[in-house]
């Protein structure tokens, strides 16, 4: 296991509280505190909004106690006092968070959290009877798919290289313990967990309600499917090959060629979310196949066989599998989709996940809140350099301070990292722009779940005047 270098003097500031804080520099220094005492922030965006005042929205600030339990919220109004007064330390920055340096208040009242379960998004709301106190999506990772598939490969080439191998014969799915689970799906079932934790580490939650729904996988496909069909089956009789032998006429699907050999081939490619349901495979030729690469069929200029691939069923699977699973591991109360939809018609409130989890939460006009747009981010790069083609493979075996998507504090503004290059010494910020790494400073660190706020619309990062 390599050993991480010791943060410098640069990224922690020998007179640092500490306290946990996924924020870094003098924050909690006398110099910090009276610098964001003021709590002038602004965001990068063409108009102006100061806290508190964005319009018909709210914005509050997160409250701990002294042994880190969560208070009610207050205005920025009154944690800027309480910062210039020295009663508070801020310890995260996004969003927004103090904790009480004496007393240990217990000041609550009763939050409910809804939480609109999804596959690729999930949305959040938390609200008590007079507001919203804190809503928006999470974006899930796409990637685990992509990337266990490359970890198969390596792996497989190494264990190829070994002269003798254990037996696998006690290595399958089903010798494993009950309750397992796809690592796709169990990655979606933790995030969901770890949000619902993440916002209970802010706010008192005293209730929490989680949307579930019902899917019929077969009847989206044949609404008149009964009976016997269940069973059977669309590849009722069928090899796979054999069936789309003759669903095909035997012929290259986009060529037209015949007398030719024939591969079996995605319509939706899986590197683009397509899967190995037979409804999205294909026949092809060689030459077809080698030409269309990672394209889709409408892409490579064939919507109508596009047209005869339904949807892929990923999402409901996850549905279906993990709905209840949510529900019976946070014991929490559960709804269903379509009481949402017609809560979320009745208040006039368009679609989307933090408006569904707004009506989830017993919403009914309050004052909404700043809604937050949160990236999900990989905790660690495993894969810290690839071989290099042609020559002998370079290892890099140092982490550096500052990794990709970590915020970091230039001539004022507050910037996203793309990447470390030249050897740790110089970084390249997201617009394009390589700075020594001397003239940045860190502002957060990027793990896990990162907030941005959404303002007028848009993503923006905050930015200090």
């Amino acid at each position: 296991m390599q050993k991480l270098e010791e943060r410098t003097e640069r990224n922690t500031p020998t007179n640092a509280s500490q306290v946990r804080s996924n924020c870094g520099l003098s924050l909690n220094s006398p110099e910090g505190r009276d610098s964001v005492a003021d709590l002038k922030t602004s965001f990068n965006n063409s108009e102006e909004n100061q806290p508190g005042n964005r319009g018909n929205t709210l914005l509050v600030v997160f409250v701990l106690n002294k042994d880190g339990k969560a208070l009610i919220p207050c205005k920025p109004a009154k944690a800027r006092h309480l910062l210039r007064q020295g009663k508070v330390k801020v310890i995260s920055k996004n969003p927004f968070t103090i904790q009480w340096i004496y007393g240990s208040g217990t000041a609550t009242q009763p939050i409910t959290l809804g939480i609109d379960a999804g596959y690729s998004y999930i949305g959040f709301s938390a609200t008590t009877e007079k507001q919203e106190l804190i809503s928006g999506e999470v974006k899930l990772r796409s990637d685990v798919s992509k990337k266990l598939t490359e970890k198969r490969m390596y792996r497989r080439g190494r264990r190829n290289k070994l002269w003798y191998r254990e037996p696998r014969w006690n290595n399958r799915i089903s010798t494993k313990k009950e309750g397992w689970l796809a690592p796709s799906i169990q990655h979606r079932l933790d995030s969901h967990i770890r949000l619902i934790e993440k916002i209970k580490s802010l706010l008192p939650i005293s209730n929490i309600i989680v949307e579930v729904a019902n899917f019929d996988t077969q009847k989206m496909q044949n609404p008149e499917i009964s009976g016997m069909e269940y069973q059977q089956g669309e590849l009722q009789g069928y090899e796979i090959r054999e069936y789309l032998l003759e669903k095909w006429s035997r012929k290259c699907a986009y060529c037209g060629k015949s007398n030719t050999p024939l591969e079996i081939e995605h319509i939706i490619p899986k590197s683009r979310g397509g899967t190995n349901r037979v409804n999205n495979l294909t026949l092809s030729c060689e030459k077809c196949n080698k030409k269309k690469d990672k394209m889709t069929a409408e892409e490579f200029g064939y919507p109508e066989i596009q047209k005869k691939s339904n949807q892929p069923l990923k999402a409901t699977a996850f549905m279906n599998i993990v709905r209840w699973k949510i529900v019976n591991q946070l014991g929490c109360n559960y709804t269903y989709g379509y009481t949402t939809k017609y809560n979320r018609i009745k208040l006039g409130l368009e679609k989307s996940h933090s408006n569904d989890a707004f009506v989830i939460a017993n919403g009914n006009g309050q004052l909404r809140s700043t809604q937050y747009s949160i990236n999900q981010i990989r905790r660690n790069n495993r894969c810290l350099q690839l071989n290099r083609k042609g020559f002998k493979p370079s290892i890099r075996r140092q982490k550096y301070n500052l990794q990709p998507y970590n915020l970091v504090k230039f001539n004022g503004q507050i910037m996203q990292v793309k990447g470390v290059h030249c050897k740790g010494t110089r970084i390249m910020l997201v617009n394009k722009k390589s700075v020594k790494i001397d003239d940045v400073e860190l502002y957060q660190y990027a793990k896990g779940l990162q907030f941005l706020p959404i303002i007028n619309g848009g993503v923006s990062l905050p930015q200090t005047r």
